[in-house]
């Protein structure tokens, strides 16, 4: 059987490029987009070969008419409560009904299920949405990269380039997962025509500490970069709570409160690996931290 794949999602930043990857190895690609979408992704989406429907989500009808021959659905949903849990079962509901035999759902983090609820609202949502999906007759993936390791240039406070110091909590030899958007697509991309995948991969393009990265700036800079211990893991838990105390609504799905619960789980033991999946497809060459910083500062 030929392999088409569905992707929801895919006018953001990794659900467009699992389909430019996907496109690339000249898989069949269908995207289905709100109403609302940015007519420019989608017509950078209709130019590489991507079907788009334009669809109203949360219409079970619809969007099982849309998954009719599809034989992997992508969920690349990114929201609260309302995307992650309802459209997210919209979505796999309407892929059971179609006869979909496989599904990924928008996960694409650390490993969730070594936390409890209450550490990382967003982690949460996950979690909880697992607790319905596992119940499906469908065979599930879920991938987990790490943190985006994009966000060392800018999103994420660990490299202050400015002061040449690596800001840190907790312990200084701690390895964390850090994987690119495009090397996480670039996966996801194989694991959609892998009927064999398991039910979770585990990847990290860079498995790095504080001081391994410290290193790493001080050679490619040529510059001495030192450490920055911002605390403890408990003192950061304290900031969190006083940060989300003073968010009102928590309508935002990536408040500074929800960076730290990131940050805090990145530093727990719990998310520690013991063996990663990357060599599961040979072809695809893993960016590190090293290759990022490089690029971003022109070196």
């Amino acid at each position: 059987m030929n392999k088409k794949i569905l992707i929801a999602g895919a006018t953001g930043n990794l659900g467009g490029r699992i389909a430019r990857a996907l496109r690339a190895i000249n898989v069949e690609v269908t995207a289905i987009v709100r109403e609302k979408s940015n007519t420019e992704k989608i017509q950078e989406l209709e130019q590489i070969g991507v079907k788009v429907i334009v669809l109203d989500l949360l219409n079970a009808t619809e969007v099982t008419k849309s998954c009719a021959g599809i034989t992997c659905v992508v969920s690349a949903l990114a929201g609260l409560e309302n995307v992650i849990i309802d459209t997210q079962k919209v979505l796999l509901d309407a892929a059971i009904a179609a006869g979909v035999p496989r599904f990924i759902p928008s996960d694409f983090s650390l490993d969730f299920t070594k936390f409890t609820d209450g550490e990382n609202r967003n982690l949460d949502l996950r979690r909880k949405f697992h607790t319905y999906l596992d119940k499906q007759n469908i065979k599930v993936t879920t991938i987990f990269n790490g943190a985006f390791a994009d966000m060392v240039t800018n999103e994420m406070p660990l490299i202050l380039y400015k002061q040449k110091r690596i800001l840190y909590w907790g312990n200084a030899d701690h390895k964390m997962c850090f994987t690119t958007v495009q090397n996480t697509a670039e996966y996801t991309a194989q694991v959609t025509i892998d009927n064999d995948s398991p039910r979770y991969l585990r990847i990290a393009g860079d498995y790095v500490s504080p001081r391994e990265i410290k290193t790493t700036m001080s050679t490619v800079t040529k510059s001495n970069y030192k450490f920055f211990r911002a605390g403890g893991k408990g003192l950061l838990k304290f900031i969190i709570k006083i940060a989300r105390k003073f968010d009102k609504d928590e309508k935002e799905l990536y408040p500074a409160w929800q960076g730290m619960q990131y940050m805090c789980n990145m530093i727990d033991e719990r998310a520690t690996i013991e063996k990663f999946d990357n060599d599961r497809y040979i072809n695809l060459q893993w960016t590190t931290i090293k290759n990022i910083v490089s690029k971003f500062l022109n070196l």
